[in-house]
């Protein structure tokens, strides 16, 4: 590994990503991105008597899914980086328990997903051959958690965000076709006082800001140098920030940038305001792609 910068890290060895899995909720199903997941649910109790046992079996399912369309045996995974938004990261672990394999429970709320790829691929760079990275959540669960429980039947906000009942999986390898993760830029924390819980996108667009310009001069890239540039679950009120923060810079990212909590829902159908949360791709985070 190469240390560029303040904040990347460029593999010599890049790992691959060997395969991926993703089973999503009856919402998520609604939307334009229906068509990328392995399964789509009916319900989002999935027979279970909670929300939360509910996320336990979409987590271990998706897993389950990611090994039998890699073909690589459960024995032969040497370690497992997965995290959800609830306490003690109770849907991965016990979601991921019978799996026996090495675990590392990881939080970085939505860019879970983005921080546990980031470990893997130094694990892998380190000599491991493959590596699991898993993230989740549930509507109601983290509403739960976050906001106020459903009954309560509170007036969500127009800058709110609708967080995806979903989880997500991949499978990391030392060799492969690719894609391959060929560098990882860590973000900081950045805070600007932003005080409106229910405002998310305002909250997380300075830091995606922040990673983004570090990622830029760590590199010596410009935006055109990517077909795309995506952050997690900014939504329609973050991207637009983003956009203009990165414009303020002297960076113009509107033409390759999108963000995947708008990607997620149609907003003219869904009724879901601000757009899609923990969309996992990107928050505080950046990884580059190759080919």
């Amino acid at each position: 590994m190469q240390k560029l910068g303040k904040q990347t890290i460029k593999f010599d060895t890049p790992p691959t990503i060997l395969e991926t899995a993703c089973i999503a909720g009856p919402k998520e199903a609604d939307g334009p991105l229906a068509k990328y997941f392995d399964q789509c649910l009916d319900d989002e109790m999935w027979g279970e008597k909670s929300w939360e046992k509910a996320e336990s079996k979409i987590v271990k399912e998706t897993v389950n899914t990611l090994i039998s369309k890699s073909g690589i045996p459960s024995d032969k995974i040497e370690y497992c980086f997965a995290g959800d938004l609830l306490n003690q990261c109770i849907s991965s672990s016990f979601g991921l328990r019978e799996l026996n394999v090495p675990f590392y429970g990881i939080f970085g709320a939505c860019s879970t997903f983005v921080e546990g790829l980031q470990l893997a691929s130094v694990f892998v760079e380190g000599g491991i051959n493959y590596a699991i990275c898993s993230a989740s959540s549930h509507f109601c669960s983290s509403e739960r958690q976050f906001r106020f429980p459903l009954e309560l039947g509170n007036q969500r906000p127009p800058t709110s965000q609708w967080t995806v009942t979903a989880a997500g999986a991949t499978m990391l390898s030392k060799v492969g076709p690719g894609p391959y993760i060929t560098h990882i830029t860590t973000g900081k924390i950045v805070d600007m006082g932003i005080k409106d819980a229910n405002n998310m996108g305002a909250a997380m667009a300075p830091a995606a800001f922040d990673t983004l310009m570090t990622h830029f001069s760590d590199t010596g890239r410009k935006p055109t140098y990517y077909d795309a540039i995506l952050t997690g679950d900014l939504g329609y009120i973050g991207r637009d920030i983003l956009i203009d923060l990165a414009q303020t810079a002297g960076y113009n990212i509107k033409s390759v940038y999108n963000d995947c909590g708008v990607l997620i829902f149609d907003k003219s159908t869904q009724d879901t305001h601000s757009g899609g949360s923990r969309m996992w791709l990107l928050c505080k985070c950046f990884f580059w792609l190759s080919f």
